[in-house]
């Protein structure tokens, strides 16, 4: 997606910036990994793939993209409030995971029923030391926040690019401005972590049992800005703004 291209979102305990070509050699090594090609459902790509892959998930406008990275400034002290990025910020040993976003339209199980936009959110943090850290819950309710507040342009990119325009016509009739109508998540039965984590922010199984692949699928429908911000200061973290991302390099 084209709409971050060019924003970091920076706040006291994570920095999310836009996955770029720079990134690709150390995300490449995590998903060498065979427990992490288990967790996310991918196959190995050779380096060159990896490159391809980086520059459609920038291009196609059903994706959202940020690497997640460790926060700019001192993450213990809210007053170090650092205004700007150096390339150091999201260099390879400052880089701990991606978070994604996978943009549907639900035509629902009636051929007649109302159109529905929804979200599918990834999560991963790659390696073992960072995992528990924190630094997942940071970076969904930072990309939470992100995704709500901008989802009107989100879906204006998405629907513009990839959706046909009978259905266009559709989703812009029932609603006077586009809004998600739920975010989901796939979560494997057993990583009771992952499970505990969306749960905690207002994510709910649609069933009590596993799907057939030994996921469950959790829901959020809340997208009041204002929820999300007192869950963010009641998780410590502060400072969500917005910078201009301008790395070439």
């Amino acid at each position: 997606m084209l709409l971050n291209a060019q924003t970091a979102i920076s706040t006291t305990k994570v920095l999310l910036v836009p996955y770029s070509t720079w990134h690709v050699p150390r995300y490449h090594e995590w998903m060498q990994d065979e427990e992490i090609q288990q967790a996310t459902a991918s196959e190995p790509l050779s380096i060159e793939e990896e490159y391809a892959m980086q520059r459609s998930w920038r291009q196609d406008a059903d994706k959202l993209t940020f690497i997640v990275c460790r926060p700019i400034g001192d993450p213990d002290d809210t007053s170090d409030v650092t205004t700007h990025l150096s390339a150091d910020s999201d260099s390879p040993s400052n880089m701990v995971g991606d978070i994604n976003l996978f943009l549907h339209v639900d035509d629902g199980e009636e051929g007649d029923a109302s159109p529905e936009l929804y979200g599918e959110i990834e999560l991963m943090i790659a390696e073992k030391a960072n995992q528990g850290q924190g630094f997942g819950k940071a970076a969904l309710l930072t990309f939470l926040r992100y995704i709500v507040e901008k989802q009107t342009a989100i879906l204006e990119e998405f629907i513009t690019a990839d959706v046909d325009a009978d259905t266009v016509g559709k989703l812009r009739a029932a609603t006077p401005g586009l809004r998600f109508s739920y975010l989901s998540v796939k979560i494997g039965e057993a990583n009771s972590r992952s499970l505990g984590l969306f749960e905690s922010l207002g994510f709910e199984k649609v069933s009590s049992e596993p799907n057939y692949f030994g996921e469950f699928e959790l829901r959020r429908r809340d997208f009041e800005l204002a929820s999300l911000d007192e869950r963010l200061l009641g998780a410590g973290i502060e400072g969500y703004r917005e910078m201009t991302y301008s790395r070439e390099q």
